[in-house]
């Protein structure tokens, strides 16, 4: 069969209707279709991500998973939400690796966040990719993340959880809701997996306020019911 020259398939797509041309490439990543992309500062909000630990270190056994960040969070201490980042948005995408290489984040800065983020890879790591994204040096970056967290209260039935629950996401969002007044469904979004609740994510403004965010919600756990894991230890 003949082959169709290119410039034949070029002059087809200028003649594609809008509409078409539109459902063509909207199918490139939402974070790069932001005009700022990846300048550092540049974003509109930041989303918290807080981690429920007992289901990452039970999908990190199932995996085999042994390194050191498993074993710093998933050792004796019994732990429940911790940090997982602090994330720079795009109203839509987002940005992230800003600076290639990134500054040197200094170790003391890494043992200095521990108690809230149990894992040395995963600080590096959420520092290389989104806190290069924040305008912020390291020092400014994770005292932010510190400040978010302490914006957030944990509802109290996820504190000490000694035994497997059975949650409804929306449950869940709706005991985050009750716990931080100011917070509303459109700035929270529940995360999970196939079976367990992985995290809670809340979205905040620059000044860490809680701000709505429709594609973050858009994103949420669908599921009807999803598992959390005790804290180890208990």
């Amino acid at each position: 069969m003949a082959q169709v020259p290119l410039f034949s398939h070029v002059r087809r797509l200028l003649k594609l209707p809008l509409v078409a041309a539109a459902l063509l490439f909207g199918t490139m990543p939402a974070s790069a279709q932001d005009r700022r992309q990846n300048a550092p500062g540049e974003f509109d909000f930041y989303v918290l991500s807080l981690s429920w630990s007992p289901s990452f270190c039970e999908a990190a056994r199932e995996r085999g998973t042994t390194g050191r960040s498993q074993q710093t969070q998933c050792g004796g201490r019994p732990f429940s939400f911790v940090v997982h980042g602090l994330w720079p948005q795009y109203e839509r995408g987002f940005p992230n690796y800003c600076e290639r290489p990134s500054p040197r984040l200094p170790r003391n800065i890494m043992t200095s966040m521990l108690d809230i983020m149990p894992a040395p890879g995963l600080i590096y790591n959420e520092w290389d990719k989104h806190g290069t994204c924040s305008g912020l040096g390291p020092r400014g970056y994770f005292e932010a993340i510190r400040k978010a967290r302490a914006v957030v209260k944990i509802p109290p039935e996820y504190l000490e959880l000694t035994q497997m629950k059975t949650v409804a996401p929306a449950a869940v969002e709706a005991a985050f809701i009750k716990a931080n007044p100011g917070l509303s469904e459109a700035a929270i979004a529940v995360t999970c997996d196939r079976t367990r609740l992985s995290e809670v994510r809340i979205c905040m403004t620059k000044s860490l306020q809680f701000r709505a965010c429709d594609e973050i919600d858009r994103r949420a756990c669908r599921r009807g019911t999803v598992s959390m894991p005790p804290m180890r230890g208990g």
